[in-house]
């Protein structure tokens, strides 16, 4: 994973939380948050199962695939608690310290 790697999932939070603010409503970000937490949430549940049923099927492509939609449908949930990468980033750091 390079620098650039992580800028960019720092710039996909910064416009996530750009469209949770409801400064692009035509987006799918803005769409998805106006449904609420619980739908928000269930999009969460069903990316996570849908990689882990790409992983017992050992297809690389589609977990690919569904990590980048479970990846960005996490930030959505947890930016829209206000809840930040960093935040978690936090919390790993201080497990491993352990």
């Amino acid at each position: 994973m390079t620098n650039d790697n992580l800028e960019f999932l720092l710039t996909l939070e910064n416009t996530i939380q750009g469209r949770l603010r409801g400064t692009t409503e035509d987006s799918y970000t803005a769409h998805l948050a106006a449904a609420g937490t619980k739908r928000i949430a269930q999009k969460v549940g069903e990316e996570a199962i849908e990689l882990a049923l790409a992983a017992v099927a050992g297809d690389k492509q589609e977990m690919l695939d569904e990590a980048a939609d479970l990846t960005y449908h996490l930030l959505v949930l947890l930016n829209a608690q206000d809840i930040h990468l960093a935040d978690v980033i936090a919390v790993l750091e201080s497990r491993h310290k352990n």
